[in-house]
């Protein structure tokens, strides 16, 4: 994890106008001019100045043809820790234009985390070219890693780290750290291990600094620690991290032993990852498909569009019994589509912040009464407030106050509906195991569609024919 930031991002405050960080437009403008009039000099001169992270977003914002010619001009000064910055599309595009041998020696340079990360996301052919491509002992390392579930502990950490033995002294810890070449290149924890190589305690580079060096490690040490099983889904993880405040932590196998750790970066990274997924799995994008080809995200989207064209056609359905009703009164096809609108906009709000709040184990069974309780009051509320103003629109509009009860009525009860709804079906989707984030979304439009047009055009048969 080093620290690449160029000393323009040290200031507190841009010149106005100017960006604080990233790749500006008008540095864009400038590569894009470089590459079609091949100044090489200046292209590399611009790339010298970013940071990994600005040149992947650079590499991300040029069409495939820019990106290319890009590569071509710089690879032979590429830093490795850009292809941990790139999406995964670009990542394979930049990869197959680099070549197994070039990716391979990238790897070399990165930290083992950051390595598993770059390949696991390749094609199988990909994968193993450039793991034949790499020195025996770091294939071991990386092979181990990816047999690790996808999305676990196991994948997330780095093997680099600092371990030692529990019968130092402070003064033979700073010794060996000073004496070593394989330490990590940053950094916050040491971790004290007992002859089985389990971990006993750990404690941090500030304290070992400020202690004296006859002082044995283990009276500094916290035996308080937070080991992580390796197959530890990541959630898990920053869940960990985020209630305990925690700047790194030690991943151990089956029986125990240390065999890793996770830093905050990479917890920073999942958190930000999950969240995304939320937002569109809850959008039923599924996943972000930003530089993906247009084929590619047309045939991803497309089974979302057609759980919501069965949705229509269901409650298309229902409206299709009210055949007669609609016949003898046009001003309900005018009015209908209002108080399902209004049914789905209020439940999505509701679902919105229960996924979220399932995410972040806010919401749990031993508070999801209450929490419930509150949604359908404020749907009530709500349901009371948009029942007056339109059933004041439909009196105004069509002249029958009992046209306008019939839709103040049909209002209340789906949007409180909306508000039950919105929390109890994440709940029993995830109690089966079901992402909610995924689901919940076309189950309460399906229900709060159904039930709206069934509601107003049942109660209008009843009262207004």
């Amino acid at each position: 994890m080093t620290d690449h930031r160029p000393d323009a991002l040290a200031t507190t405050e841009a010149p106005e106008g100017e960006e604080l960080y990233g790749v500006s437009d008008e540095q864009l403008r400038e590569v894009q001019a470089a590459l079609a009039e091949g100044r090489a000099a200046e292209i590399e001169t611009i790339v010298r100045e970013l940071h990994p992270a600005d040149l992947a977003d650079l590499l991300e914002r040029l069409d495939s043809d820019e990106r290319r010619q890009l590569l071509s001009t710089i690879r032979h000064s590429f830093d490795p820790e850009t292809l941990t910055h790139l999406d995964e599309t670009v990542r394979e595009e930049v990869v197959e234009i680099l070549g197994p041998k070039e990716v391979a020696h990238a790897i070399t340079e990165l930290d083992s985390d950051d390595a598993v990360e770059v390949l696991e996301d390749l094609d199988e052919d990909e994968k193993q070219q450039i793991l034949a491509s790499l020195p025996a002992a770091e294939r071991a390392l990386l092979v181990e890693g990816l047999t690790f579930p996808e999305d676990s502990a196991g994948r997330m950490m780095q093997r680099e780290m600092v371990t030692v033995p529990t019968a130092w002294t402070v003064g033979e810890t700073i010794d060996y750290m000073r004496a070593s070449g394989g330490l990590p290149d940053d950094f916050y924890d040491l971790y004290v291990v007992d002859p089985a190589g389990k971990p006993a305690g750990s404690v941090r580079l500030s304290r070992v600094l400020r202690s004296r060096r006859p002082v044995p490690i283990t009276r500094i040490m916290d035996a308080e620690l937070d080991t992580i099983p390796a197959v530890t889904d990541r959630e898990e993880v920053a869940h960990l991290f985020r209630q305990y405040g925690l700047v790194s932590a030690p991943v151990v196998d089956e029986q125990g032993r240390l065999i890793g750790v996770i830093t905050v970066d990479d917890v920073v990274n999942v958190i930000d990852e999950e969240a995304e997924e939320d937002l569109m799995a809850i959008g039923r994008v599924g996943e972000t498909d930003f530089h993906v080809p247009a084929h590619q995200t047309a045939f991803r989207r497309i089974r979302w569009l057609l759980v919501t064209l069965f949705n229509t056609m269901l409650a298309s359905t229902v409206i299709s019994r009210f055949a007669a009703t609609i016949e003898q009164m046009v001003a309900l096809a005018v009015l209908m589509p209002i108080v399902a609108a209004m049914g789905g906009n209020a439940g999505m709000q509701v679902v919105t912040v229960a996924v979220r709040a399932l995410a972040t184990r806010d919401l749990t069974d031993s508070n999801a009464t209450r929490v419930l309780v509150k949604e359908i009051g404020v749907a009530a509320l709500n349901s009371v407030v948009f029942a007056l103003i339109m059933g004041l629109v439909a009196l105004l509009w069509f002249h029958r106050w009992d046209l306008a009860v019939v839709l103040a009525g049909a209002m209340i009860f789906n949007m409180t509906w909306a508000g039950f709804a919105g929390v109890t079906i994440p709940l029993v989707l995830e109690r089966f195991g079901v992402d909610p984030a995924v689901a919940a979304g076309p189950f309460l439009t399906t229900t709060t569609d159904v039930l709206g047009f069934f509601s107003f055009l049942g109660l209008a048969t009843l009262f207004l024919l």
